[in-house]
């Protein structure tokens, strides 16, 4: 069993909101100003800042405040904790079919054989 991850936690937390991923997916473009990440989303400002702490909280961005303005940018391989333990899932389930595949031919076989 995997070891508990408070960061895995915050990333599928963080990803588990759809504001949040078009947040991210507006970013994958290129960094935006807060003012120009809220305007696509229809709620008021503290409620979407709410979610860009979160983002924040996560490591999925990053900020850069230059006087009043705030520049949002995607962090690079802020996601490398989820495709590991993706990767990790994916070949424990390959190893638990392929095992099951054997043992359902080697069944198959065996009554082949007997009959």
């Amino acid at each position: 069993m995997a070891k508990y991850d408070s960061q895995l936690d915050l990333l599928f937390n963080a990803l588990s909101d759809p504001t949040r991923r078009a947040i991210l997916t507006r970013l994958s473009h290129g960094d935006a100003t807060t003012t120009s990440l809220a305007e696509e989303h229809a709620m008021a400002l503290p409620s979407f800042l709410k979610h860009l702490r979160k983002l924040e909280e996560a490591g999925l961005i990053t900020t850069l405040k230059n006087g009043r303005v705030r520049t949002y940018a995607l962090s690079p391989n802020a996601l490398n904790p989820v495709q590991h333990w993706l990767h990790e899932q994916q070949a424990m389930w390959e190893t638990r079919l392929n095992q099951l595949e054997d043992y359902a031919l080697n069944l198959q076989r065996k009554r082949k054989n007997e009959s």
